[in-house]
């Protein structure tokens, strides 16, 4: 469709971190950094790992705890090093249908909402089914990165 599309996305492990009881955009800062430490050695092998995209954050209906979320690069799906962080762990997402809008600009909690009511309501109305009680929002820039900035937010099919 013009204003979504519907991808499948395979079996694939991401590294991630919960952080509790914070506004969204304070989650997304905390939890950047502790994932950040990983990738740049702080895990049992002391390795440095490249930086991926995208860092995705689940955001749930009504709740304010947060995952974020660093996409494990492919050299490292099989055996990725263990985080020496107890706050951050890696977990298998499950090959999965995602219904995806994406949007451009520096996007804020209130925007990636804004997108995901949208996306919703879009699908609602040519009769998807989704699961409703929580949605991915997606980032791909460096903060850095002023111009042509790709953000998505993804709906798991039913």
């Amino acid at each position: 469709a013009k204003d979504y599309e519907l991808r499948q996305y395979e079996t694939a492990k991401w590294v991630s971190t919960v952080i509790r009881g914070e506004t969204q955009k304070e989650a997304m800062r905390q939890g950047f950094w502790k994932l950040f430490h990983y990738i740049q050695g702080k895990n049992e092998k002391e390795m440095k790992i490249d930086m991926t995209v995208p860092v995705t954050c689940l955001v749930k209906s009504g709740c304010t705890d947060f995952k974020i979320s660093f996409f494990v690069p492919f050299e490292h799906q099989d055996c990725p090093p263990q985080p020496t962080d107890s706050d951050v762990f890696i977990e298998e997402r499950k090959a999965a249908a995602l219904f995806v809008r994406s949007f451009g600009g520096f996007a804020s909690p209130e925007k990636y909402a804004e997108e995901a009511d949208t996306l919703a309501r879009t699908l609602r109305n040519r009769g998807q089914s989704f699961h409703e009680d929580f949605f991915y929002t997606a980032g791909y820039d460096s903060p850095f990165k002023v111009f042509n900035r790709h953000n998505e937010v993804w709906y798991f099919k039913k």
